[in-house]
Parts: structure tokens; sequence; C-alpha cells
């Protein structure tokens, strides 16, 4: 087969879409949402040849009928299709929480167009034909991003499970402290004693497996508690 996807193969498949509920797999799984069924076909052997295992539909409402696994992988998607298009796909998608990065491929798109999908989020936004190299490259970036995002996401997860194991007091406390009061303040505030709010930090500081306020008020950022302070925005950028 040629580089170029825009040389339909003479080899027509059946109209069956991969179940992505299924699909249990180690390596990356490309999600192909296309209505042209040679070109879906024409695709899935150059994605299979880059070793991606591929999960093919022919429109945006067979990639909607199930959720989609969180396997790492990413969506690759036509703009014009029959009923819901790729455009309205990414918005439907956004909104359903989707975490799997969008590659656009069309023979279809303009800079608006392109514009608008980038700036909703989009990794790419490719133009019909397209070499295997160019298609293998978007490919392997949008899965770094996956990785990326994934593991900032094990990150945050964890961070709110350390935050779960606390008390309703130690968090009244871990609040106040990550926003700069003082132990005598907290106590005033909460009525108790300075010595119990020092009890208190000393837990909420073990629970957190944090050994500095700087620590402390870092998580508390990365969840969204504080805003984050222009050297974490930075850090985060």
């Amino acid at each position: 087969m040629g580089d170029d996807l825009d040389r339909h193969t003479n080899d027509q498949r059946g109209d069956l879409p991969l179940q992505s509920g299924a699909i249990v797999t180690a390596r990356a799984l490309v999600h192909v949402v296309d209505d042209d069924e040679s070109f879906r076909t024409a695709v899935e052997r150059m994605l299979r040849m880059c070793k991606f295992e591929v999960a093919l539909y022919a429109s945006a409402d067979q990639l909607l009928d199930k959720p989609l696994p969180v396997n790492r992988g990413c969506i690759l998607l036509d703009v014009q299709m029959i009923g819901l298009d790729g455009l309205e796909l990414q918005t439907r998608l956004t909104r359903l929480g989707n975490v799997l990065p969008i590659i656009f491929l069309t023979g279809h798109g303009d800079i608006p167009m392109s514009v608008r999908a980038i700036k909703s989020g989009a990794d790419d936004f490719l133009s019909k034909p397209v070499s295997t190299a160019t298609l293998k490259e978007s490919v392997q970036r949008a899965l770094e991003h996956f990785d990326t995002t994934y593991e900032r996401q094990v990150q945050l997860n964890g961070m709110r499970s350390l935050l779960a194991t606390l008390t309703a007091r130690e968090r009244e406390v871990f609040d106040l402290f990550v926003r700069g009061k003082l132990n005598k303040q907290i106590a005033y505030q909460l009525g108790t004693s300075e010595r119990t709010i020092k009890a208190h930090r000393h837990s909420v500081m073990q629970k957190l497996s944090v050994n500095s306020v700087a620590e402390a008020v870092s998580i508390a950022e990365r969840l969204g508690i504080l805003a984050p302070t222009s050297e974490m925005q930075n850090s985060i950028s």
C-alpha cells in the first residue's frame, strides 16, 4: 500500500466496528471515526503497520454508543460525516469528560475550521492525503500528551485520596494554615487551644506525607483549593 491515504483499497471489509468496551490491550489504541468505509480500512492497515491497535467507527453515534475505554490511545476523527460532524463530536466528547487526545484528519478542512478544532483542544489537524510518517508522528505526539495527562491525573487522584483521610477538624486546620494563618489565629477562629491546633497540624502533615507547609500549599493549589501562585503557574505551564 502506498503512503497516501487517498488511495482507497478495493478490498472492502464488512462494516463491523470494534466494540470499544471489549478492547483490552497493552498497545496504544487508535479510535478511527470516518464514514468512508474504504478509507477506514486503509487507515486501519496503516496504523496496524505502525504497531497500533485500531477500533473502527462508521459514525459519531457509533463512537458514542458505548463508553470509551481509558486505555492509552487517541481518536482519529474526520470532520464531515453523516449525522454529527467531527467538530460537534469533539464538543460532545468534551462534555462527557473525554481524556483521549483528538486528531482531525480530513479532506474538507480550512484554516478557520482547523483553528476552531485546535482551540477546542484537538492535538492536531491533518489534511488528506497524509503520509504514513506524518500520521505516525501525529499519533505518537498525541500518545505522549495522553501519558502526560494520565500521569498528572494519577498524581491528583493520589493527593485527593490523602486529603480524604483527614478528619473534619483536620481539614479545617489544613484549609486555614495553607492560607497562611498562624496556629494562634487558627485556634482563635476554631475556638480551641493553640496546642490542639499544633497536634492537628502535625497529624495533617503526616497523613499528607509532606514535610513542609510549602508542600501542603502545593497540594492545595494543584487540587484547586487555592489559586496557584505565579511560581506554581510557571511550573505547570
